[in-house]
Parts: C-alpha cells; sequence; structure tokens
C-alpha cells in the first residue's frame, strides 16, 4: 500500500500541473449578453429580434436590442463595436477591406417592392419612372442601397429625377396623396403596411418583366413569383400575378463575437426560420446560399455538421462547457492510466488483506501447541473454533477469491487436527 501511494504521488503532482498548463489555453466562459442591431420598431427586423430574446433569455442570456435606420447603420455599429450580431439586407454594400464582419446565416427572403401612383396606366419598365419624384428609404437603410443599385442600372439618379428619402409610413402616405410618384421598399409579405399599399386602389404594384435578368446580375437577387390572391384570397391582393425581385435578411456578426454565442444564435434561427412560408419551403431557412459577405468558420461548420452529440446529449451550456475543456482530457488520461493500472493490484491486495489477517493469529498457535500441557490443549480447541467462527462471519470476498478462503479453512483444519493428535498422545 505505500509502495502504491509513493508511486502514485508523483504522478498526480505532475498531472495537476499539466492541468494548470493546459488552463492557460482555454478560452474562459463567455458573458452570457448579446447585443443586436435590428432596424426601426415597426419593422421585421425588431419583431424578429424579439423573438430572439425570448428564446435566448430562457438560455439565461441577456439581450440587448438597438433600434437603427436600417443595415447600413447595423454595419457602422459592428465596425464600432457597439453591437454584436446585426440584421442587413443581403447584398448592402460593405467596406471590402474589412474582414472583421462575417455572415452568420440567411434567414427568411424579403422582397423588393416597388408601388407606383395609379394614372390609368401599367409601367412595364423601372425606366419609365424618369423623371419622377422617388423615395428610396432612409439614409442608411438597406432598402436605399439596393433601390440606387436598380435605379442606377436604368440610368436614373438626381440629375434627371427627384429622389428623396422618407420613413417608409410617411412614404405610404404621400404616395396615397400625390406627393410622390414612386416608392421602393423591402420588406416581408408579413408586413402591415405592404398589406395597406397593396389594398389602396390609387396604387399599383410594379411587376418586374426583367426579374431573371437583375438576378443573374446581382448573385444575391432572386426572382419569385407572388400568384394572384395569394396575400388575401378575399380581397383578391394580389390582383394579378406579379414578378418580384427579393433579397434575404441575414444575420451578420463581428468576426471576434464568442463562438459559443453564435453558435447558440444559431441554433434559436434553426427554431425560428426553419418553418414553411409563404416563399420558401420548410427548413429552407437558415441557409448559407449566395451571401455577399463572408460566411464566418464557427457558423460553416454548424451548417455543415449541425449540433455536436455533446449538444445531443446535454443541455447548450453544459455541453459548451464539457467542449471548452477537451484540452484537459490529455491530463486527465494521463491521470487515469496509471491509476486504472494501480486499482487492480489495489483491489486485489485489498481482498487478500481480508484473509491474510488471520494468519497471524493461526501462526500463534501453532508454535505455542508443540509446548503446552492436555489441558491446556482442549483451550487452545476451544479457542480455535471461535477463531473459525469469526472468520465465517466477517470474511466476506467475492467467488474469484474463494481459493484463498478455503486454503484459510484447510489451514485451520490442519491446526485443528494437530492439536487433536497431540491431545491422544499426551494420554
Amino acid at each position: 500500500m505505500k509502495r502504491f501511494f509513493a508511486i502514485s504521488f508523483p504522478i498526480v503532482l505532475t498531472v495537476f500541473i499539466l492541468f494548470y498548463i493546459t488552463s492557460q489555453f482555454i478560452q474562459p466562459s463567455p458573458k452570457k449578453e448579446i447585443t443586436i442591431a435590428t432596424g426601426s420598431k415597426n419593422g421585421t427586423y425588431y419583431k424578429t429580434a424579439l423573438e430572439y430574446k425570448k428564446l435566448l433569455e430562457k438560455e439565461n442570456v441577456k439581450v440587448n436590442i438597438l433600434t437603427t435606420a436600417g443595415s447600413i447603420e447595423n454595419i457602422k455599429l459592428l465596425e464600432e463595436k457597439k453591437a454584436d450580431i446585426a440584421f442587413i439586407q443581403n447584398g448592402t454594400t460593405i467596406n471590402e477591406e474589412n474582414k472583421d464582419i462575417k455572415s452568420l446565416a440567411s434567414i427568411y427572403y424579403e422582397p423588393l417592392w416597388v408601388f407606383y401612383r395609379n394614372e390609368g396606366y401599367q409601367v412595364d419598365y423601372i425606366i419609365q419612372f424618369i423623371s419622377k419624384k422617388i423615395s428610396i428609404g432612409n439614409i442608411g437603410s438597406g432598402t436605399r442601397d439596393l433601390a440606387s443599385k436598380i435605379l442606377a442600372d436604368n440610368s436614373i439618379d438626381e440629375k434627371n429625377s427627384t429622389i428623396v428619402d422618407i420613413d417608409n409610413k410617411d412614404a405610404k402616405n404621400a404616395l396615397h396623396d400625390g406627393k410622390i410618384d414612386v416608392l421602393f421598399i423591402v420588406s416581408s409579405h408579413e408586413s402591415e403596411l405592404i398589406k395597406e399599399l397593396l389594398a389602396d386602389p390609387k396604387i399599383n404594384l410594379f411587376s418586374f418583366k426583367r426579374a431573371k435578368a437583375y438576378s443573374r446580375k446581382y448573385t444575391f437577387l432572386e426572382a419569385l413569383p407572388l400568384y394572384e390572391g395569394t396575400l388575401d384570397l378575399y380581397k383578391n391582393l394580389p390582383d394579378e400575378d406579379i414578378s418580384l425581385l427579393s433579397t434575404t435578411a441575414n444575420l451578420v456578426t463581428r468576426a471576434e463575437f464568442s463562438d459559443e454565442l453564435k453558435r447558440l444564435f444559431l441554433k434559436k434561427a434553426m427554431q425560428i426560420h426553419s418553418k414553411k412560408s409563404l416563399f420558401a419551403k420548410a427548413m429552407q431557412f437558415p441557409n448559407s446560399y449566395n451571401m455577399k459577405i463572408d460566411l464566418d468558420e464557427e457558423a460553416q461548420r454548424y451548417f455543415e455538421y449541425g449540433d455536436t452529440w455533446l449538444e445531443k446529449i446535454f443541455p447548450y451550456w453544459i455541453a459548451s462547457n464539457i467542449d471548452r475543456l477537451k484540452l484537459l482530457i490529455i491530463p486527465l488520461l494521463t491521470l487515469l492510466f496509471p491509476l486504472f493500472k494501480g486499482v487492480f493490484p489495489l483491489y486485489n491486495w485489498t481482498m487478500r488483506s481480508k484473509i491474510y489477517r488471520w494468519y497471524e493469529e493461526i501462526r500463534e498457535i501453532d508454535n505455542e501447541v508443540d509446548k503446552l500441557k492436555k489441558d491446556e490443549l482442549q483451550n487452545y480447541l476451544q479457542r480455535l473454533e471461535k477463531l473459525r467462527e469469526e472468520i465465517s462471519k466477517e470474511t466476506k470476498v467475492p467467488l474469484s477469491f474463494m481459493g484463498e478462503y478455503y486454503n484459510l479453512q484447510l489451514h485451520l483444519d490442519h491446526i485443528n487436527t494437530k492439536i487433536i493428535k497431540l491431545c491422544q498422545e499426551a494420554v
């Protein structure tokens, strides 16, 4: 036993040193807090962020929501490290030299809706809006960024038309009242504003005849059909088949933001956005397709491999902590290997010691009986019988050690026979 501890102590000490060294390379558990940049409180980004907040707070993560003008401002907040994750419109212009911002996922379609005043004729091409008063969204919004590209492709600019930046709600009223002629807006089909514009008889919805041509020019755009009556069968909204151009809503993050929180965010994105919708099939979103900003490495791993086996077994933060401590497995194995090697000899020694401890008394009796008289030998017979009872009561060993136990009984029988023989000779 002493030898076992003499060997084990330096091993255990070495392992503790290894634990300390490896612990210096393990990242500490992240602060459970996320700041999300969205859009206006009336927008879909903000409403979606509230869904994330509800799910994340169940995981004990504090969520801060920043309302903004839109995608451009959100990117700026990420660059200034005032936000950790942001919603942006796919295709939003970003400084190519900025490698700190990475994509997490595309989460749903965001169609570009172009509404114009109903003046008794149908507009078939964007170029027909030349010389008109056009609202393209607030400065700092993704709508303005995309609308500017579409207008520029058709040679429409401030030199030949009036370009204004008005909040969507105000722009809707201005279009209805004839204060502007055209309204560009990027929004979900679930937006009440879109439904109100579609229901207004004074306003028409533009159908992109060349939607596929735009989607070839801009890889982040996709042509989407919107069939008659899709949004409201009773009101028949829209009242004809429409070809829309659509981008996607994207989640982007700072590259140095916690990988564990990125992964947790993606798990919640899967819960929220994987259902079937008007334009998307079940499990179509979230995805990593056609994103203009490079995909984050942790997001790439998640889309490629999904949940780890630890995440399938344990709650997320337990799985995360186990994964973070995986470097400690090496010193742990270093500790366990010699311990496992030592456990079996120690176990064998412990079991045998239950048997061998009686031999000292048996040897003592064996050495003494040769010198005793007949009367004294009778006492030793009684002592031997009492010893046998104690052994039977106190010595419990597994079946694998019964050989040693029966050997002990044989030795008792041997001494017992010897005493009886000595008694007979003394007569």
